[in-house]
């Protein structure tokens, strides 16, 4: 029973009390109260994640369709064109790096992780190292990156990073995915997680569903519920503490060879797999695009979060591609472009604000390639 009151709001904060306590009692790590605190910070609403940290091969293929040759001096310019967009950051969490750019500067000599610090996003870090086949499958995956991940955590903690990505990939077929495949990329996904942890970092959780394929949105919202369920299993066999996480995953679609939905319809079938699978422990879902295109990417956002229904969770973005798409043909590798790009930037940061608020209007500027669609099949990092 609880001990006699004076009143009901004693009675609440008695109980908050036990209910921390519970929380802590269940993972003892030395940066529990971090972790919260960034995993919240990160999902504030009217803020979301910049994914900026594709490989040097991926970037390659980027700077290939605006004739710009793959150089580390052009990845940094591009990264520094970003990251000092004025006005951005008010709109911007955190942002993901690969390695070689939470190690950079700007051309001034300024660390961009200071930039971002300075701007109010926390830093974070890709840290798996890409897929391979999954054994005994149909040409199924999963993630490699657990051997020396403890000490690359520790390192990139030193170096200012707060919190990771982890990106597990399964398909849709007739078969797929398997059981083996959704079984393997949890457990990968969890054990990650408790690693990261363990090391400061907050985990972003993510098992992306790739958009190919034919199925209609029925097939892909059975396979999010069945994948996400699998997910939350084994992050807590694993010990993870939620509250300390962020999850990642795909926007309820038809295949890309299907006909498309509305965004209502979108929202309606994403947000009914995350209430049925998704602990309200976990502060904030961070979609990404999966081959959306800029403008796409918002709209749905936007109808998620005007969706009058039980959302216990913040509903935000973590885009990489339906950020930047319109700003990397606006820069086009030139020095008099860089204005123009950080406006298309700029753009597309504020509509994604706007869009985890539901107050999106649609009345963005359509910069180049903000309408284009952005798949392409099996996409690899």
């Amino acid at each position: 029973m609880l001990p006699v009151r004076s009143g009901r709001s004693q009675q609440v904060n008695y109980l908050n009390g036990i209910i921390n306590s519970i929380i802590m009692s269940c993972y003892k790590g030395k940066y529990a109260d971090e972790l919260i605190a960034n995993a919240t910070y990160i999902g504030t609403p009217g803020k979301g994640i910049l994914a900026a940290d594709e490989s040097t091969g991926t970037i390659g293929k980027r700077f290939s369709s605006i004739n710009v040759e793959n150089t580390e001096s052009n990845r940094r310019a591009l990264r520094e064109l970003l990251f000092c967009t004025p006005g951005c950051m008010q709109y911007l969490s955190g942002v993901i790096l690969f390695e070689e750019t939470l190690f950079q500067s700007t051309a001034a000599g300024k660390p961009f992780v200071e930039v971002m610090k300075e701007g109010g996003a926390l830093p974070g870090i890709k840290v798996d190292t890409g897929t391979v086949e999954l054994a005994g499958t149909n040409g199924e995956t999963t993630t490699q990156g657990l051997d020396g991940l403890a000490a690359r955590c520790a390192k990139y903690y030193a170096a200012g990073a707060r919190f990771a990505k982890w990106r597990a990939v399964l398909k849709i077929g007739p078969n797929e995915p398997s059981q083996l495949a959704i079984n393997e990329n949890a457990n990968g996904l969890a054990r990650y997680a408790i690693i990261c942890q363990e090391n400061g970092l907050v985990p972003i959780v993510e098992p992306e569903i790739l958009v190919d394929g034919s199925h209609n949105i029925k097939k892909c919202a059975d396979v999010t519920e069945r994948v996400l369920a699998a997910c939350y299993k084994a992050l807590n066999d694993h010990k993870v503490l939620l509250e300390g996480t962020l999850l990642k995953p795909n926007m309820v679609t038809p295949g890309s060879d299907s006909e498309k939905a509305a965004p209502e319809v979108i929202a309606e079938y994403t947000v009914r797999a995350l209430q049925r699978t998704m602990p309200p422990a976990v502060p904030a879902v961070v979609f990404l695009s999966g081959g959306q295109s800029e403008e796409e990417a918002t709209v749905n956002l936007n109808a998620m979060n005007k969706l009058q229904t039980k959302k216990p969770w913040s509903l935000t973005f973590s885009y990489g591609r339906a950020l930047q798409q319109s700003t990397l043909k606006a820069w086009a590798g030139k020095d008099e472009n860089i204005e123009k790009a950080q406006k298309a930037f700029l753009a597309r940061c504020k509509a994604n604000s706007e869009a985890t608020l539901g107050k999106y209007q649609g009345d963005a500027p359509l910069g180049e390639g903000a309408a284009e669609s952005l798949h392409v099949k099996d996409y690899k990092y």
